[in-house]
C-alpha cells in the first residue's frame, strides 16, 4: 500500500512539473508572433472596398483590418480597442523580427509594425481620435 502511494505521489509531482514547464513556456511567446492580438488605436476608412479598414496604434504602427462578424463602418475615427487573429501569424513574426534587427544596426529608420488583421471582437475607447 505504501509503494502505491509512493507511486501516485511521484506521478503527481511529474504532472506539476509539466504542467508547469508548459504554462511557462506559452509565456515566452513575443507579442509580435502571436496569432491572436489585441490592439487600441484609432480606426479609419481604407480604400474604397466596403470591408476595408486600417488601425493606427500609439505607438504608430498600422494594421489593415476586415472582419466577417462586425460592423467596423459605424467605427470610423474613433478610438477603438479590437481583439483578433493576425494573418500568417508565423510570416508577420518573422517580418518583424527583421525589422528590429534593421533598425537595431541603422539600416531602417521607420520599424513600426504593420500587419493585417480578422477582428472578431472590437470595444469602443473613445468616439473620436486621438483622445
Amino acid at each position: 500500500m505504501k509503494v502505491r502511494m509512493k507511486v501516485k505521489m511521484a506521478m503527481a509531482f511529474v504532472a506539476l512539473f509539466l504542467f508547469a514547464g508548459t504554462a511557462a513556456a506559452q509565456d515566452t511567446t513575443k507579442t509580435t508572433h502571436k496569432k491572436t492580438r489585441t490592439l487600441t488605436g484609432c480606426l479609419q476608412k481604407k480604400g474604397d472596398d466596403a470591408n476595408e479598414y486600417k488601425l493606427t496604434t500609439a505607438k504608430g504602427g498600422t494594421w489593415e483590418l476586415k472582419s466577417d462578424s462586425l460592423n467596423l463602418g459605424d467605427h470610423v475615427g474613433h478610438r477603438v480597442t479590437i481583439t483578433g487573429v493576425v494573418s500568417n501569424a508565423k510570416m508577420h513574426g518573422a517580418k518583424e523580427d527583421a525589422k528590429a534587427e534593421a533598425k537595431e544596426h541603422g539600416v531602417d529608420k521607420d520599424s513600426t509594425e504593420h500587419g493585417h488583421m480578422t477582428v472578431t471582437y472590437l470595444k469602443m475607447v473613445s468616439e473620436s481620435c486621438p483622445d
